[in-house]
């Protein structure tokens, strides 16, 4: 296998084209992405269910809307705590139970105590589940067309209107992608 360029911290969006309903326009922030696969979370669908009803003591701090998103179609009983820290977190002065996965977006420890990262989080996702990709399967996607990457910004991670972030991510593109936020949901309708 050759070597894999990381696309750790990017986004993955959907295009108009990908058929699985799990990502019909999904905007995927990539975790973890090398040789032995990949790992994601869909930052755009949030759930009914409150973040207190799971984690309670997290709720507080869960950004608005307070609710678990679902962050992809594997192991939808396990939850990953996505934040923000203002000013990236400096390699020093990281936060204990905060790894950085890129910039200042990183992973929370759900089982430290909420109170260490309190003073520190800027914004804080929950996401029930993960979208996952064995090794070479994301690259044969991207071979395929079924997503774009693009960059990500700290803002998408605590976006207040996830319904409306596919096309803001998009809209945002200096390319050609700035039109397909135009796509129409039904495009039979045109």
């Amino acid at each position: 296998m050759t070597e894999v360029s990381s696309l750790t911290g990017r986004l993955l969006v959907a295009t108009p084209a990908l058929a699985d309903p799990n990502f019909d326009r999904a905007v995927v922030l990539l975790l973890d992405h090398d040789e032995e696969g990949s790992l994601g979370v869909v930052l755009n669908r949030p759930t009914p269910v409150d973040v207190g009803d799971i984690l309670e003591g997290w709720a507080d701090l869960a950004g608005e809307p307070g609710v678990v998103f679902q962050g992809g179609p594997v192991s939808l009983d396990s939850a990953l705590g996505v934040a923000v820290i203002p000013g990236g977190g400096a390699v020093d002065g990281a936060p204990l139970g905060w790894r950085r996965v890129h910039g200042a977006i990183g992973l929370v420890d759900l089982e430290a105590p909420p109170e260490l990262l309190a003073s520190a989080l800027g914004s804080l996702r929950i996401f029930a589940g993960y979208a996952g990709w064995g090794p070479g399967q994301l690259e044969d996607e991207l071979v395929e067309g079924a997503w774009y990457v693009v960059e990500s910004e700290p803002g998408d991670v605590s976006s207040p209107s996830p319904e409306r972030l596919w096309r803001e991510v998009l809209r945002r593109q200096r390319s050609e992608l700035a039109m397909v936020a135009t796509y129409a949901d039904d495009p039979s309708l045109n």
